[in-house]
């Protein structure tokens, strides 16, 4: 995560950092955002004095209105479970009023339906969060907008190379060797987890990394 803060070089319109990564800490820590702090940090939500109550009551109210409103499922004793649930990582883009959830996953590479089942099981959990933030956002006006990119591989090595390079570069990471770079150590470190020799990887695709293809 701390690989794609630091190659995340684009620019906004006024010459700064058009991702910020608040919840990437170093490249040994990050901090999971919960469902408070988000809603804080986009100005959606405010985070009383400890023992106010308001702040729980209030969200837990918001919550079960939007599920009642889209017809979603959703039980009363839900409400913990979906306030605790945290992305693995978080990046915003304020002036364009952007909220992405990053979530980093390791699929079996038996067979080519592992890493779209494993991306649905990541899109499923999330899909609520994202469609309450947007919905409070709507009612709220505020213009804020929050969608979710996953970054799939495969425990020994493989991903789709198009589809990884082309979100890195939809966050930021502009520099095609520094896309490169963080594809590669990716693998390697899938590898080294897996405790798993291989040949180093190229400036080519590794038939390792090209499993599951190159297509998005």
């Amino acid at each position: 995560m701390f690989s794609i803060r630091k190659s995340s070089t684009e620019l906004n319109d006024t010459s700064e950092p058009r991702w910020h990564f608040p919840s990437t800490l170093s490249p040994e820590a990050h901090a999971e955002w919960g469902l408070y702090k988000i809603l804080e940090h986009m100005g959606l939500h405010e985070i009383l004095p400890p023992g106010a109550g308001q702040n729980r009551s209030k969200l837990c109210k918001d919550i079960e209105e939007y599920h009642m409103a889209y017809d979603i499922d959703f039980d009363e004793t839900d409400i913990d479970t979906f306030i605790a649930r945290r992305p693995d990582g978080l990046l915003f883009d304020k002036e364009n009023k952007l909220c992405v959830f990053l979530e980093y996953t390791r699929a079996m590479d038996t067979n080519e339906d592992c890493p779209e089942k494993k991306e649905q099981e990541k899109n499923d959990r999330y899909s609520s969060h994202l469609g309450f933030i947007n919905h409070l956002s709507n009612q709220e006006k505020s213009g804020w907008k929050a969608s979710q990119t996953n970054f799939t591989t495969g425990v020994r090595g493989s991903l789709h190379t198009n589809q990884f390079l082309t979100r890195l570069e939809s966050l930021g990471a502009k520099n095609k060797n520094t896309r490169e770079a963080i594809r590669n150590r990716t693998v390697e470190k899938n590898l080294s987890m897996s405790d798993m020799k291989r040949e180093p990887i190229g400036h080519g695709d590794s038939a390792q990394a090209d499993n599951w293809g190159t297509t998005s």
